[in-house]
């Protein structure tokens, strides 16, 4: 039996969907809800020996455990420096890229290079570039700039040990929303500069009260979108300092990462997986509703 057009248009696109929808469940949704009932379970992975349910005994050690405080710390910390970091140089580089009337697609490109490239060849690059003492940051800072008298131990101490992550977070990042800022600004009617050149305004004053104000909604979906990022910050973690020295650069990911694949912890590495998932839908809620609409917040 023949279908009628009609109904043909109805099922043919759902058909297109299929292929990555099934996608989605298998490597989404399946590993998401597997996480979710791990983490109510002393997780067996041995053959024969089964699991043991012990409810929410995984989150109540969550709260004891000083090292998920030092990582949620470093999380946070991450978080609050490269996004705005991101944002901010990326918005600076989109206006003047904007504004060029020769060479947009040539920097273009150069901006989204480190986008593009592998975060685990440039975060290996980075563990190299801070390296103590020998590495090539020291031997510019003392040797060449003569800022500091004597190598920072960048990877040796803690507190100086997420300077090169979060510095690598922001380089890495740039480009993307830079590219998102640019087509915010390319849909941003010319008339209105004009109106405002008109009146007397300097570049300034254009930028603060018609760009700034037209790419809200771009800049509330970047910031969602980069946050989450941040709290997905692990590979760079793992690769540049893997979470030492004496675990003070954990992160969220990295600590469940070693908690379920060096300890065989796999339980207690799922329920802090899970609980930074939750925190982040209820983050990004916030953003969604107050950002976009700020007078709800009176």
């Amino acid at each position: 039996m023949n279908l009628s057009l009609k109904m043909q248009r109805k099922i043919i696109p759902y058909l297109f969907l299929v292929p990555g929808l099934l996608f989605f469940i298998v490597f989404q949704i399946y590993p998401l809800l597997q996480g979710f009932q791990m983490s109510f379970y002393n997780w067996s992975i041995m053959p024969g020996k089964p699991s043991i349910f012990i409810g929410l005994d995984n989150f109540a050690r969550m709260i004891k455990d000083p090292v998920v405080l030092i990582a949620v710390k470093n999380t946070l910390l991450y978080a609050l420096i490269t996004v705005p970091g991101q944002m901010i140089l990326a918005m600076m580089a989109a206006v003047v890229l904007h504004n060029l009337t020769r060479g947009k697609g040539f920097f273009r490109v150069l901006y989204y290079i480190p986008v593009i490239t592998s975060w685990v060849i440039v975060s290996l690059l980075i563990r190299y570039l801070f390296s103590s003492p020998q590495g090539l940051v020291n031997y510019y800072l003392v040797e060449v700039f003569h800022l500091v008298a004597k190598p920072i131990p960048w990877l040796i101490q803690a507190k100086y040990a997420m300077v090169p992550i979060w510095f690598l977070g922001i380089w890495k990042g740039i480009g993307w929303s830079m590219v998102i800022y640019m087509a915010a600004l390319n849909g941003i009617p010319l008339h209105l500069y004009e109106a405002a050149a008109i009146d007397g305004a300097n570049a300034w004053q254009k930028f603060m009260k018609i760009t700034l104000p037209l790419v809200r909604p771009t800049t509330v979906f970047t910031l969602v979108v980069l946050l989450i990022g941040g709290f997905n910050v692990f590979i760079s973690v793992y690769l540049i300092t893997g979470g030492g020295p004496a675990q003070q650069t954990e992160v969220l990911l990295s600590y469940a990462y070693h908690q379920a694949f060096d300890f065989l912890k796999f339980g207690y590495g799922a329920a802090v997986s899970m609980a930074m998932a939750v925190f982040l839908v209820f983050i990004s809620y916030l953003q969604m509703r107050f950002l976009r609409n700020p007078q709800e917040m009176a």
